[in-house]
C-alpha cells in the first residue's frame, strides 16, 4: 500500500467511518400514498436499525415535512397526489443537494426512471424488490452510491453517454477552471465507468469515506451538483474510456 493510500484510508477512518460507511443511524423519511404499504416499508427499515425521521401521504406533505425532518435518505414513490414525486424530489434536493432520494416505485418505464434521476434521484428499485433489497439500497444510497433494480443501470448510464453527445448548457472549458488533483480524476474516472463508492474503495484500496471525499470535493471544484452532472461532465472529456 502506498504512503498516499495510507493516508487516505486513515483520513476516512478518522472521519469515524462505520462499515457501511456512514456515522450514527441513518434517517430516512418513506413518502408513498397507500398507507399500508408506506408504513410496512416503514416498519421493515426501522427493524433493520434505521432511523425512520417521518414519513408523508402526499407530494405537498412530503415536501413540509421533509424540509423539517431532515432526512438522509428520503425514500420516494413517484405516483403521488397533490405533487409528483419527481416534482418533490427537485424541489428538495434543490434546496438540499446532500438529500439523498431511492426511488420505490411500481413503474419500471424508461422514461419514469430518466425523469427521476434528472430530478435528482440517486436511486430507483422497483416494488417488487425484496426487504433485504430495500435495506441493502437506502444503506448504499445513504452513501452516495447510485443503486438501481438490475437492467435499470445501463439505461441510465446510456442516457449520460447520449446527454454527453449534446451541447452543454454551462459555458466552455475555462483554463483558469479549478484543477482536479490526479487521485480526484482516478475516482471521476471510476465513477464515468458505473462503479459503485465501494468498487471504487476497493479498486483503490482506500475508505469508502474517502470515495465519498473526493467526489464532493470534485462537485465542489467543478461547480456541479449531482452525479448526473459529474458523469456528464467526464464523458464529455473521454474519462470513461481513460
Amino acid at each position: 500500500m502506498s504512503e498516499q493510500q495510507q493516508q487516505e484510508r486513515a483520513t476516512g477512518t478518522a472521519a469515524g467511518e462505520t462499515a457501511g460507511g456512514t456515522t450514527g443511524a441513518i434517517k430516512v423519511m418513506v413518502v408513498d400514498d397507500h398507507p399500508m404499504w408506506r408504513d410496512a416499508v416503514a416498519r421493515d427499515l426501522a427493524e433493520a436499525g434505521l432511523d425512520v425521521v417521518a414519513t408523508a401521504g402526499d407530494g405537498e406533505q412530503a415536501v413540509r415535512r421533509a424540509q423539517a425532518a431532515a432526512p438522509d435518505v428520503l425514500v420516494l414513490d413517484l405516483n403521488l397526489p397533490l405533487k409528483p414525486g419527481v416534482q418533490v424530489c427537485k424541489e428538495l434536493v434543490g434546496v438540499n443537494p446532500a438529500l439523498r432520494v431511492l426511488v420505490l416505485s411500481a413503474s419500471g418505464e424508461h422514461a419514469d426512471v430518466l425523469e427521476a434521476v434528472k430530478s435528482g434521484a440517486t436511486g430507483y428499485l422497483l416494488k417488487s424488490a425484496s426487504t433485504e433489497e430495500l435495506i441493502d439500497a437506502v444503506r448504499r444510497t445513504a452513501v452516495g452510491d447510485a443503486v438501481f433494480t438490475p437492467g435499470l443501470a445501463g439505461l441510465v448510464l446510456g442516457e449520460y453517454r447520449r446527454l454527453a453527445t449534446e451541447p452543454a448548457a454551462g459555458t466552455p472549458d475555462d483554463p483558469k477552471a479549478p484543477q482536479l488533483t490526479d487521485r480526484e480524476t482516478e475516482v471521476l474516472r471510476l465513477v464515468a465507468k458505473g462503479l459503485s463508492y465501494k468498487q471504487i474503495a476497493e479498486r483503490l484500496v482506500i475508505s469508502h469515506r474517502t470515495v465519498q471525499n473526493h467526489v464532493q470535493n470534485t462537485l465542489g471544484k467543478l461547480q456541479l451538483h449531482n452525479r448526473v452532472e459529474l458523469v456528464r461532465y467526464a464523458i464529455e472529456r473521454g474519462l470513461d474510456d481513460a
